[in-house]
This record gives C-alpha cells, structure tokens and sequence, in this order.
C-alpha cells in the first residue's frame, strides 16, 4: 500500500483529526457537533440502505441533517456524524497509489461537504474546476 504500513482504526482517527485541526475556523466552528467515527466497514444496515455491492464500495459516509436544512422547530434533532471506513479506504490507497493522508484527507472533506449541504454532483463540479 503506497509504501504506508497498515494503520489502525485509531492512526486513522488521528489523521483525521489532524485535517479537522487545519480546516480554517469559520468551517471549524460548524463542525464541532459532528461526531467523526472510524470504522472498518459500513454496517451492514448501511451496505442495504446503500445497495452497495461490496463493503469496499464505500469509502465515507455523512449522516445527519445537513446544516441548510436544520431547523430550530426540529423536535428530536439527529446526532451528525461522518464515518471513515479504514479497510475500503486502505483498499482504494492500495488499488490507486495514493498516500493515506491523501485518501482520508479528500474523503473527509467530501463528507464535510454534505454537511454543508452540498451534493455528489456538486462536489464533484467543484473537484473538476482545480
């Protein structure tokens, strides 16, 4: 795998954690409710809801209530979590040549981007203009 050793649930955490603490502030701030979880693979509720067709096929995963569809009327809010899932995202660095840090850092900036309210397809606009 790139050269990288296989890292654990918590070396991932900790890679995350490490791209949350760069995020500029103003992104930070919105963040702080956001439970980020590392697990080796999409539960198995998850793999159904998602048809995947292999747990590999799932790199992250953000569930919650996106923050421009938040209401304050809303009786029973939702705990917003982001799920990196270690063994799909090792899979892809492997499969692809690229640095873990990499990896996780563009997987959970991808599901930020949900929270934030944004789509696959506009994220992946954005992603085309770099």
């Amino acid at each position: 795998m790139t050269g990288e050793p296989l890292l654990s649930l918590a070396d991932i955490d900790a890679l995350a954690r490490h791209v949350l603490a760069a995020l500029p502030h103003r992104f930070r701030r919105e963040l702080d409710a956001v439970v980020v979880r590392v697990e080796e693979f999409p539960d198995a509720e998850t793999a159904a809801a998602l048809r995947l067709r292999s747990p590999f096929d799932l790199l992250g995963l953000y569930r919650g209530v996106a923050l421009p569809d938040k209401s304050v009327s809303d009786p029973s809010p939702s705990i917003d979590m982001i799920f990196l899932y270690r063994r799909p995202i090792l899979a892809y660095c492997d499969r692809v040549a690229e640095p873990l840090s990499r990896v996780v850092r563009h997987v959970l900036i991808h599901e930020i981007g949900h929270h934030f309210g944004f789509s696959d397809a506009d994220m992946a606009r954005i992603e085309s203009v770099r």
